[in-house]
């Protein structure tokens, strides 16, 4: 890689949720804290950066003049607020990535310096577990190097995709807002669970270690998830029973509905900043 590229300090600008968990699994992956920035309005989260990561939490101005790479990890509502004033701060030739959902690089590169290169990110939470799942997709000025850069700091906390951009609003609805369905079916199964009359303890540890299980096999197993269903599914038996259940209620075709919900708010984002 282009030493231009590596070396450099990241700084982090709204490091709550996502925010924390990338400058966490920097941190894991061999990352100095003095290679990364904080900034955060929540005194909480300031106060967490600075004793339990030893990350500096300055200014949204302070870190956009000292980092060559920008990471913007708040809430797309706030970003023309934050663009507004960190974009005149920035550097010649510094790399902004963003991880905002519905923000496409162009309006992004609107509001910053002309030529600043841009990476966009959909990551997802099990980065927290570095288990997540990070698309990127470049801006009109970000090259084959910066995407490897960018897709350099997040392998450390989970698996990352390349895509077009015009697919992230698709990614956003499957992974970026995929392991909210997961928890909801848990949730349902394990509400279930009682209504079978089991402890909520033994329903929670039935369901969880049963979802982590079917996960590694699907990854592992080298078979779709059809075949995997099919290998549970006896003729006349309990599973195929509950699966006639989901199919009578049309479970299958809510989930599909969702997902495309999903697809068309992360397009309403978009079409809010314009």
């Amino acid at each position: 890689m282009n030493a231009r590229l590596t070396g450099r300090r990241i700084a982090v600008l709204g490091a709550g949720k996502m925010g924390g968990a990338l400058i966490a699994g920097l941190l894991r992956s061999g990352h100095t804290a003095d290679d990364l920035l904080a900034t955060t309005q929540e005194p909480e989260r300031a106060e967490e950066m600075r004793t339990r990561h030893g990350v500096e939490v300055v200014s949204n101005v302070e870190a956009a003049r000292a980092a060559s790479t920008v990471v913007l990890a708040v809430k797309p509502q706030d970003m023309g607020t934050l663009l507004a004033e960190v974009g005149p701060e920035l550097r010649p030739g510094t790399l902004v990535v963003s991880v905002a959902a519905g923000l496409p690089t162009a309006w992004l590169e609107g509001h910053l310096p002309a030529g600043t290169p841009v990476v966009r990110v959909m990551p997802n939470t099990p980065v927290l577990v570095d288990e997540g799942m990070s698309v990127l997709s470049a801006g009109a000025h970000a090259t084959p190097e910066h995407l490897s850069y960018v897709e350099e700091l997040l392998t450390p906390v989970g698996r990352v995709l390349k895509v077009p951009e015009y697919q992230l609003d698709a990614v956003t609805a499957l992974s970026g807002s995929g392991p909210a369905y997961f928890f909801y079916m848990c949730e349902a199964m394990i509400e279930a669970g009682l209504l079978l009359g089991l402890p909520r303890s033994v329903a929670h540890e039935l369901v969880v270690q049963t979802a982590v299980g079917s996960a590694r096999m699907l990854r592992e197993a080298g078979e779709s998830p059809v075949a995997l269903r099919e290998a549970v599914t006896s003729p006349a038996g309990t599973t195929i029973a509950a699966i006639r259940e989901l199919e009578n209620h049309r479970v299958r075709a809510a989930l599909l509905t969702a997902l495309e919900a999903a697809r068309d708010r992360s397009r309403e984002l978009a079409a809010g900043t314009a």
